[in-house]
């Protein structure tokens, strides 16, 4: 799911080098680009931060999307704050326990990607997942 708010990295579309002076390619630079942005927003959402709005591209940069293992929690994260909905509500709305819901939000926990979207669904969401040509 393209996750429409959050923090976005940018990956040069020329090879770079690393810190011992090699080079590195494309598709690794944009993989560690990747890997960072990734590290960053579980952060941001281990500690309830805000999550930035992505800015636009730069000439000569590409996007760089959330990982797929962290934007559906990511989205959950950000309609509940939209909605000022908290863990004990939305557990509430789903009938479960709010430990159940603390285990969603938390990036180091694999939730199964139905749980999320059912969660999604009682704050009026919908995820859908969406495959592109590469660039």
């Amino acid at each position: 799911m393209p996750l429409r708010t959050g923090l976005r990295q940018y990956a040069n579309d020329e090879a770079e080098e690393d810190q011992d002076g090699k080079a590195k390619d494309k598709r690794e630079a944009f993989e560690e680009a990747m890997d960072a942005l990734g590290s960053d927003l579980s952060i941001r959402l281990s500690r309830r931060e805000e999550i930035p709005v992505p800015s636009r591209a730069k000439r000569g940069h590409r996007m760089v999307p959330v990982p797929l293992w962290l934007a559906p929690k990511l989205a959950l994260y950000v309609a509940m704050r939209d909605q000022r909905v908290n863990n004990s509500e939305l557990a509430r709305r789903l009938g479960v326990h709010e430990r159940v819901v603390r285990r969603m939000m938390d990036p180091q926990h694999a939730t199964k990607a139905e749980k999320i979207q059912a969660a999604l669904a009682v704050l009026g969401k919908q995820m859908t997942v969406e495959v592109r040509d590469a660039a």
